[in-house]
This record gives structure tokens, C-alpha cells and sequence, in this order.
């Protein structure tokens, strides 16, 4: 059996991990890559194996970095099943077509430049029929019901506590008379946060591939983090300004929204206008009310004992789908509470929000996620004196502020006590998912509560087990 790291390796991003045994290639994740464009656009387009050779693709969650490249599977030969959780597949379904949508949206201005140059136009990594098209290979499995996927291979998906419907995998695998159990944790949630599921304990397992985005930090109590989002609002608000909120459409949307209904309920909100501008976050919201069975006790009792029982609608709050609703949003006078995705600022409405904002010193720039390097968003963060929207610079005169506790990854802690009931009785440990540092520290961690055999693979290494 061997295991090749394809990506998500000393980085966060395009999760991609192939295991070969029994003569099966099984391929964990399939994501794309988030970085310089160039370099993005190639390893997305070009695949590091051939795609017709993958027997089966399962598949932890539905964000993009994990499922994003799915189409591009399936459109270059692919044609095994897609294991996954119910909620990750109606997830996929939103997340895949508007991943196509943006990819033809950014060819077409791509294009219009090349041809300006005399160059020829490129084609999109995948389209948003190839997004259809994949679709229907997806085969979703409910929580802690094993599966075969492979002969000698089972699958089992425990509930991850990271967004709607995430999932570790556990494969029980049985190769030339020997088995093995290999647990991937995917991307590991909290304990103690709201809307979802505390992640289930680890099962036992002989080989562990373990997720290592905060290997190296805390992170501040959920509590925490609500309350400097209803005093930061409550600040930019009564000073007139408008609070932009670049948030992932899946799951951090939701979390921001639950926050400030919990927030208005108790009084603690101004009542100023809040929009969730992002046809995609509309979307995904659906998705999450189709999925009760996902949600934590906290969750269903709000819902069962208040008068209006949608966590993700109140008076205040209007989603937004329509472009020009959008662009009214930035003619609106007053203070006003925008959700926009992406959550990183590459792409999306939120570049439009931020275009008319970020120039006036009374608005707030409130990033609530990680942003990776090279981004918008990271720019931001960095608070970069001029940064360019759609190619031209803007001066960064509004505030711009972190909340870190609504992040739905473990952080160091998490991830240890995740993994230490079963650390003694692992052969191999496997650190992804992680840059170099978070995942050195977490692989240092993993050591000193007793696991063995503890590497932290570079893209492109292969593991024989």
C-alpha cells in the first residue's frame, strides 16, 4: 500500500492524497489550489496522475480546497463514484456550480486582455456543465454507516464538527492477508461551537493523516469573539460607517449570521440593515436548513423554543441574489452590516463592497477567517497603504480588524486531544494540511503525547506502509 501526497502538503490547500492498495488507486479530497495565479491556474488544470486511472474519489467536506477540482476530475476521464455525507453532496452542488461560474467569469476578462495582446484566449479549468456533469457520480453515505469502496476497503465517515456535513474517514483496509485502519482527519472542527456537532472522537487506527492549519496557536473562546463583533459594529456604526465582512459562502456565513441574530435577540446589535450579499451563501443557507441532523443541542433548542425558528433569518437580516440589488447596496446612505464572499477577497461582490468602502476612515473592514498569502484579503490584513480592485489601486484609509474565534478549525489543543486517546497505538503519523511551521509544531506536539513515526510529507512524497 502506498500513499502519495499530491497536495494540501506543508500548505493549506488543493487537498489531494492518492492511495494505492489491492491494485484500487483511492483518491482523498480533490481541491483546488489557492495561490499566485499562474501558478494556480496550472496545477489546477493539469492533474498529477491520470484521472480515467482513479477507481473511486472520497471526499471529507465540501469546501473548494478539498472538493474544488472535482470537475475537472470527472472532465478529464474520470468516472468512479464520489463517496461522501449527505450534506457534503447538496453543498457540492452549490459550491462546484458557482466555483464553474467564477472560472468562466474570470476567463472572459482574461480573455479580453489576451486579445487585446494578440494572444490566444485560454478555456477555463472546468465549466459549469462539467460541474453538472460530476455531480453524478456522487454517492452519499450517512455517519458511522461503513461502505465498501474498494476490494479489501471500507469506508466509514464520523462526523468532523468542521461545516455542514464534514466528515473524518476511517478505511479499514485488508491487503494480502494483512489489515490495516488508516483515519484522515480531513478538516478537524471545535469543540463548543454553535450550529454544528462537537467532532466525534477519534476511532482506533494504525496510520493517521491529521489536518495541522493551527498546529501552532490558540485560539480566543467563541464567546469572546461574538462580543468584539457586537462592539466593533456597535463602534463603526455609531460613527456612521459600514461593516464589510468578506466570509466564506459555506459555513462561516452561517456562523456570522446565528452571531448576529443571537446578538439583535439580546439587544446587543443596532438595529441597522444587514445583507448577505452572495447568491452562493443564499444557497448554501438552504442547504443548511435542509440538514437538521447536523445541528448541535444548542442549536435545536433555539429553534424549537423561539417564535421565529429559522436561526438564519431575522427582521433585520435580507439576503441579496440579484446584481442589482447588489450595486444598490453601495448607494445606500447610513450604516449597514455587508456579508460578502469571498471569503478572501479574490473574487465575488465583496471586491465591489470594498471598493466603495475601504477609502472612507468611518468603515470597518472585519475579516473573521484565515487569508492566504498573495490575496486581497491578506493584503488587508497586512493593512498595505493601496491595494488594487479589478486592477486599480485604492488608498486603505478604513479600519480593518481580525476576529479569530470563528474559525471552524481545531486549533492546537483541539487537534491533540483529538488525536491523543489513540497516539500510543498508532504505527505512522502523517502531519498535512498545515504550513511549514504549524505543521512542524503540531508533529512536535503529536510526539510528546506518545506517537511514533511522525513525518511531515512534502507535495509529491510517497508513503509505503
Amino acid at each position: 500500500m502506498k500513499i502519495h501526497f499530491l497536495g494540501a502538503a506543508q500548505t493549506v490547500t488543493g487537498s489531494q492524497h492518492l492511495i494505492e492498495v489491492n491494485g484500487s488507486r483511492i483518491l482523498l479530497e480533490c481541491g483546488l489550489f489557492q495561490g499566485k495565479r499562474q501558478e494556480t491556474f496550472e496545477r489546477n488544470r493539469h492533474l498529477p496522475f491520470q484521472a480515467a486511472d482513479i477507481d473511486a474519489l472520497i471526499l471529507s467536506h465540501a469546501h473548494i480546497d478539498h472538493s474544488g477540482n472535482i470537475p475537472n476530475l470527472v472532465r478529464n476521464g474520470f468516472q468512479g463514484p464520489i463517496y461522501c455525507t449527505f450534506a457534503t453532496r447538496d453543498l457540492c452542488s452549490v459550491v462546484l456550480r458557482d466555483s464553474a461560474h467564477i472560472q468562466e467569469q474570470d476567463i472572459l476578462y482574461v480573455n479580453k486582455k489576451r486579445a487585446r495582446q494578440g494572444l490566444p484566449p485560454f478555456k477555463p479549468i472546468y465549466t459549469h456543465a462539467d460541474a453538472i456533469a460530476s455531480l453524478k457520480q456522487f454517492i452519499s453515505v450517512g455517519y458511522d454507516r461503513p461502505i465498501p469502496v474498494a476490494p479489501g476497503v471500507r469506508c466509514t465517515f464520523h462526523d468532523a464538527g468542521h461545516i455542514l456535513g464534514s466528515a473524518t474517514v476511517l478505511l479499514e483496509i485488508e491487503e494480502q492477508g494483512r489489515k490495516m485502519r488508516l483515519l484522515f482527519s480531513g478538516d478537524l472542527g471545535r469543540h463548543g461551537m454553535p450550529i454544528l456537532r462537537d467532532p466525534t472522537p477519534a476511532p482506533e487506527a494504525d496510520v493517521l493523516l491529521i489536518e495541522s492549519t493551527y498546529g501552532d496557536r490558540l485560539h480566543k473562546p467563541h464567546e469572546e469573539a461574538e462580543h468584539r463583533l457586537a462592539t466593533l459594529v456597535t463602534e463603526t456604526c455609531s460613527r456612521g460607517g459600514k461593516v464589510v465582512i468578506p466570509a466564506f459562502s459555506v459555513g462561516r456565513t452561517q456562523e456570522i449570521v446565528y452571531s448576529l441574530n443571537r446578538l439583535a435577540r439580546a439587544g446587543e446589535l443596532p438595529n441597522v440593515p444587514i445583507f448577505v450579499d452572495s447568491p452562493m451563501a443564499v444557497n448554501a443557507t438552504e442547504v443548511f436548513r435542509l440538514h437538521p441532523e447536523c445541528f448541535d443541542a444548542e442549536l435545536l433548542d433555539f429553534m424549537a423554543q423561539d417564535r421565529h425558528p429559522d436561526p438564519f433569518g431575522f427582521s433585520q437580516l435580507r439576503y441579496i441574489r440579484h446584481v442589482e440589488d447588489s450595486k444598490a447596496i453601495n448607494e445606500l446612505q447610513g450604516p449597514a452590516i455587508i456579508i460578502s464572499a469571498s471569503g478572501m477577497c479574490e473574487a465575488g461582490r465583496v471586491q465591489h463592497h470594498l471598493k466603495y468602502t475601504i477609502e472612507d476612515p468611518r468603515n470597518l473592514v472585519l475579516i473573521v477567517s484565515w487569508q492566504a498569502p498573495h490575496t486581497l484579503g491578506r493584503r488587508l490584513v497586512e493593512r498595505q497603504k493601496k491595494v488594487k480592485i479589478f486592477g486599480q489601486e485604492f488608498h486603505l484609509r478604513a479600519r480593518v480588524e481580525t476576529i479569530n474565534g470563528y474559525s471552524a478549525h481545531a486549533d492546537r489543543n483541539g487537534l491533540l486531544n483529538w488525536a491523543a486517546p489513540i497516539a500510543r497505538g498508532l504505527k505512522q503519523v502523517f502531519v498535512i494540511h498545515g504550513d511549514p511551521q504549524p505543521a512542524a509544531s503540531l508533529a512536535e506536539g503529536l510526539r510528546e503525547i506518545g506517537a511514533r513515526e511522525v513525518a511531515v510529507p512534502e507535495r509529491g512524497d510517497v508513503a509505503t506502509l
